[in-house]
């Protein structure tokens, strides 16, 4: 019989048509004759079916859909929602509680990845990567002075950006301590949470790895990387008087992303072994995309962040990299499926 995937998509956060995007890339990727797919948007105020623009309601309390009379349970969900309440564990916990398997990581994994002022010193403590130094803030900007004494060590340009957050959404480059307090109000108005964070000067490079099924035919594709497939490196150059890869530069066509990157071999090997390793020490599942910069004066590499619920639209950064492995999107999706089903 064919399962039940509820494709789910949208999102609290300023991620919403982010995740839209990418969850309609996906559906027209999956296959309907092996699945009955079922698009589900989830806003703060409701959470429904989307039937061919219909609006259908879902049922919070078993998660599911009436369809020509039927109740539809779920054999699967697909999320695709970036930001809260998918890519922090909220969704998992909730498909945890009914029992319902999900093709991304768990509750405690989303949880701590999503939150990058608790993400990054667990990170540092595994000795493979550097991280930046950095300061979290709490509820509320701090006073001048407050501010002053906080900032004691670190020197700018700085990064202002919320604990948890993605797609670059109210984050700013800071040069100088007048830009600083107003970036962080802006960083507060989408968490509760802020992190100051120190530039580092260099190349950024992606890396995505995911695990794939038992039995696939990718098992043993690499001598070092067995029981995973790493993707090619990205490196992402923005352009267009981008600074840094932010909202308009990720997803307004102002940043070249080359892959396979055209860097050293052995730097390239070197994220991918960070990554192949830290998606087994931070417990990831599923589709997982680690960033990075090199800092080209150190001949260092600092982690960014990981993005447990990386974006899947045509143009999107993991998809680029399983292209260039050979790697379809349609054939992506069902090793993603295909794993989390098991």
């Amino acid at each position: 019989m064919k399962k039940n995937i509820a494709l789910v998509m949208g999102g609290y956060s300023g991620e919403h048509a982010v995740s839209i995007a990418s969850g309609n890339q996906v559906y027209g990727q999956l296959d309907h004759t092996k699945y009955n797919v079922y698009k589900i948007v989830i806003d703060r105020e409701e959470w429904w079916w989307d039937a061919d623009g219909e609006h259908r309601p879902v049922d919070r309390g078993d998660f599911t859909v009436c369809d020509n009379g039927h109740k539809v349970k779920f054999d699967l969900a697909f999320i695709i929602v970036h930001g809260n309440p998918g890519e922090n564990g909220v969704l998992q916990g909730y498909f945890d509680t009914l029992g319902i398997r999900y093709t991304t990581c768990g509750y405690y994994t989303s949880a701590l990845t999503f939150h990058k002022g608790y993400c990054n010193p667990v990170v540092k403590s595994f000795g493979l990567v550097k991280v930046a130094p950095s300061v979290l803030l709490y509820k509320e900007p701090p006073t001048d002075a407050k501010l002053d004494e906080l900032m004691q060590g670190m020197t700018y340009p700085v990064f202002v950006k919320p604990a948890a957050g993605g797609s670059s959404v109210a984050t700013t480059k800071v040069k100088c301590r007048e830009q600083l307090l107003p970036a962080i109000r802006e960083a507060f108005t989408e968490d509760r949470q802020v992190l100051v964070e120190e530039f580092i000067p260099g190349r950024e490079f992606d890396c995505g790895v995911m695990q794939f099924p038992k039995g696939s035919k990718y098992l043993g594709w690499h001598p070092d990387f067995k029981h995973k497939l790493v993707f090619p490196v990205t490196e992402i150059i923005p352009t267009g008087g981008h600074e840094f890869f932010d909202y308009e530069a990720k997803y307004d066509g102002f940043s070249n992303e080359v892959c396979p990157a055209q860097c050293d071999e052995a730097l390239a090997k070197h994220i991918q072994e960070v990554s192949y390793r830290l998606y087994d020490l931070l417990g990831c599942r599923g589709i997982v995309r680690f960033d990075y910069i090199y800092n080209t004066d150190e001949q260092e590499l600092y982690f960014l962040e990981v993005n447990t619920i990386p974006g899947q639209s045509a143009e999107s950064i993991v998809p680029k990299q399983a292209r260039a492995m050979g790697i379809s999107p349609a054939e992506l999706y069902e090793m993603s499926i295909q794993a989390a089903l098991q």
